[in-house]
């Protein structure tokens, strides 16, 4: 029996692909629980304007994503911190607390996760910290974000 994907099952095949599996496993376990459909033309012609609209979607979130990093560009993530007798910084600025800033600064949310330098911030002056705000079959998209920290009075 030849069906299309709809999930991705392991051992099967991934969401969109044409795979051949026994008559009764696709009619009495995969067709049943929506993990794959019958091939049919119908059936192909949906899966293919489906497969239009991720790539038009995956354009969008490539768009979106450029438009963060060229603003990432012209703007500083401003923080204070203590300093000890030598000068030195008092603990760090974590990638949690620059999202955070960045959301309450300037109105950018990402995620910390995103952050590809995962060590914290922990010097005074200017850091600048990698982000991937985009990966897909477009390609990748990595901004920088610039954080400042100056000491606390």
């Amino acid at each position: 029996m030849r069906i299309i994907m709809l999930k991705d099952v392991k051992g099967v095949g991934k969401k969109g692909e044409i795979v051949t599996v026994s008559d009764g496993y696709g009619a009495n376990y995969l067709i049943p629980r929506g993990l794959a459909a019958l091939s049919s033309p119908e059936a192909l012609g949906r899966l293919k304007a489906e497969e239009r609209q991720e790539a038009i979607r995956q354009k969008e979130l490539k768009k979106e994503a450029e438009a963060i990093r060229d603003r990432l560009e012209h703007i500083n993530v401003e923080f204070t911190a203590k300093a000890g007798k030598d000068g030195r910084m008092f603990g760090s600025i974590s990638p949690k607390e620059i999202e955070e800033g960045l959301l309450r600064q300037w109105g950018i949310q990402i995620d910390k996760r995103k952050f590809l330098d995962k060590y914290p911030a922990n010097a005074f002056g200017y850091t600048r910290l990698r982000i991937e705000l985009y990966k897909g079959p477009e390609g990748q998209v990595v901004g920088t974000v610039n954080v400042h920290i100056t000491e606390a009075k």
